[in-house]
């Protein structure tokens, strides 16, 4: 029956998203240990489980349509686990269902507060990447001082260490 390949459908999308949650912890590391390579690797492995995840996801649309045929409903809507819980009637089956739309939901979960997380740390070796070069590229001490106008040699002098006219 149909119900079957979409809740095997759902379990193989809960075990894909599982390792993206395992790759997520490792961003998570790789970002606070600075490690730039590990990092790289890593995006490129979560971007290959990326599509295979949406693989699985083309799958369960199929499995879907097919259920829908099956019980007599020719429609191509791309219905969710919920609506399409009402369309089951046996107890069992939408118990399997109902326990593996849990489930999945409870990865996701995992999986966006994981990337919001990692976001952040982002954002905060952003910040600091930038206050570094701030205080690198900050005006010598010598120009803190008082010196009178008529010394000043003209033109501009440089502020810091990075020249960024072109």
């Amino acid at each position: 029956m149909a119900i079957e390949s979409i809740i095997d459908v759902l379990e193989q999308l809960q075990a894909a998203h599982e390792d993206m949650l395992v790759l997520g912890e490792q961003k998570k590391e790789a970002v606070v240990a600075n490690k730039v390579e590990t990092l790289i690797a890593l995006i490129n492995q979560e971007s290959k489980l990326a599509k295979k995840i949406e693989l699985i996801e083309q799958q369960r649309l199929q499995a879907v349509h097919q259920f829908l045929e099956e019980r007599g409903i020719k429609s191509k809507l791309n219905l969710t686990i919920s609506e399409l819980m009402r369309l089951v009637f046996d107890t069992a089956e939408k118990k399997k269902l109902l326990q593996a739309q849990t489930s999945l939901t409870d990865v996701l979960q995992k999986v966006k507060f994981l990337n919001e997380a990692n976001q952040q740390l982002i954002k905060q070796s952003l910040s600091y990447i930038d206050f570094f070069i701030e205080t690198m590229s900050f005006h010598s001490e010598s120009e803190a001082t008082y010196q009178n106008p008529s010394e000043k040699p003209y033109g501009m002098a440089r502020s810091g260490l990075f020249d960024t006219r072109a």
